[in-house]
């Protein structure tokens, strides 16, 4: 049977769309609201206005995608390496990113906490690795979210307890890392190499963060149903503190993103361009984002949405509570 060019000219786009490239699509979703997604004891459910979150859609592009770069509305194709780094697999990167949300789901509702004047207390309980160079000797061994608890069995409550229990040692020393990994200890023995040519100093090759535990004064849950990475800290910690009785949104429907640090700092995020489509989408009053260029970007798409750039938590309060009347 003779077989059109139409037909093939059908099968190929077929074909180009269920193969996958070898880069990464992000694409807008539209804004979510938190109040649904937090609970805890005596929260005050919102009456009107309300705070969102934004999320970007990111996966595998297909060859088709890739070749036709506008085939989405938002869309934006990145390499591989931009979005999951050398030497993490994408199983690994699921992980971190899981990991980064439920710690910024702890840290919003202590900033939230704080802010409405109940007491949170943190402890430090070792140096988390964030990344691990490839190449390395931490790369044979540590994985990105390992919490590093000891050194040659010397307890390390912080980053700084690794680099005080390394220093001072040659080149070519084994050091054993104790390490919490998915629940379990786990001993990894790595031998320091130059840290530069020429160089006296021993490194591993990694990248490590504080790792340490809120204490809350109620328990708070957050369900982001499977979104991950930090940056809804922002939105989730002005949700909490509404929920505990503060007028935060005064009525507005208020999109935020930010990461979110205890001291209240908000720091930069990716998928601007997406987060700000999906929060014009969610037809929200205004959108809080990080200042500097995550501001500048965000007013490329706004399209009349109100951009509001903020450096900390109180800023973000402040700027909210200078809006006029909601509805």
């Amino acid at each position: 049977m003779a077989v059109t060019l139409g037909a093939v000219a059908v099968l190929c786009v077929l074909a180009l769309e269920l193969i996958s490239s070898r880069e990464y699509i992000f694409l807008p979703d539209k804004a979510h609201p938190v109040a649904p997604l937090v609970s805890f004891a005596g929260a005050h459910e919102p009456t009107s206005g309300g705070i969102y979150f934004v999320d970007v859609i990111v996966r595998k592009a297909t060859l088709l995608e890739q070749l036709l770069g506008g085939l989405h509305s938002g869309a934006s194709l990145y390499p591989a390496n931009e979005v999951v780094p050398a030497g993490v697999s994408g199983s690994q990167q699921q992980q971190v990113d899981a990991s980064e949300m439920k710690n910024s789901q702890q840290v919003a509702a202590a900033v939230a906490l704080r802010a409405a004047g109940r007491k949170v207390t943190t402890v430090e309980n070792g140096a988390i690795v964030e990344e691990v160079e490839p190449g390395m000797p931490a790369a044979h061994g540590l994985r990105p979210t390992d919490v590093i608890v000891a050194i040659d069995g010397k307890q390390v409550r912080s980053p700084a307890d690794v680099s005080r229990l390394m220093a001072g040692k040659l080149v070519g020393t084994g050091f054993r890392f104790t390490v919490l990994r998915s629940g379990r200890r786990v001993t990894e023995s790595l031998t320091t190499v130059r840290a530069a040519p020429g160089s006296k100093r021993g490194v591993i090759g990694v990248f490590l963060a504080p790792s340490e535990t809120i204490r809350l004064p109620i328990r708070v849950s957050i369900d982001a149903h499977g979104v991950g990475g930090p940056s809804a800290g922002l939105a989730f910690a002005l949700d909490v503190l509404q929920e505990l009785g503060r007028n935060v949104d005064h009525g507005h429907k208020i999109a935020a993103t930010g990461e979110i640090f205890l001291n209240g700092t908000v720091g930069p995020i990716g998928g601007i361009r997406q987060k700000t489509i999906g929060a014009r989408e969610a037809g929200v009053d205004a959108f809080l984002v990080p200042a500097g260029q995550n501001a500048a970007d965000a007013r490329k798409y706004a399209h009349g949405l109100r951009i509001i750039p903020v450096k900390n938590f109180q800023q973000a309060l402040h700027a909210l509570s200078t809006l006029p009347p909601g509805r």
